[in-house]
């Protein structure tokens, strides 16, 4: 069974930073190609970030410079560090297996002075 758990949001003012967590199982976590997707609210889902089996990263152009995204294999976990953070960063952050429909709860960042 596919279980995904966020972790690592909050409450931070703008120009600061979280680091977010995603505790992945049921499923080859090594081999799986991995995104964070965030949801504003009374918005649409958004792409935010890839993170590939080997590493490499792709990020959507709002994120770049600000957003590094990371995994450890052994740990079947990945990661998503923000840094110099924006109100219009505020969402539900989660995570997913690229294709699959399997959501975990997400975790609330809120950009806010």
């Amino acid at each position: 069974q596919v279980q995904l758990l966020e972790s690592g949001g909050g409450l931070v003012q703008p120009g600061g930073s979280l680091s977010l967590s995603c505790a992945a199982s049921g499923f080859p976590f090594s081999e799986a190609i991995m995104t964070w997707i965030r949801q504003a609210p009374g918005k649409a889902r958004e792409w935010v970030a890839t993170i590939a089996p080997g590493g490499a990263t792709f990020y959507t152009d709002s994120v770049k410079g600000r957003f590094t995204g990371s995994r450890d294999n052994a740990r079947n976990t990945l990661y998503l560090q923000m840094n110099s953070l924006k109100p219009e960063d505020t969402a539900v952050y989660y995570c997913q297996e690229y294709g699959s429909t399997t959501w975990g709860p997400g975790t609330q960042v809120t950009v806010s002075s």
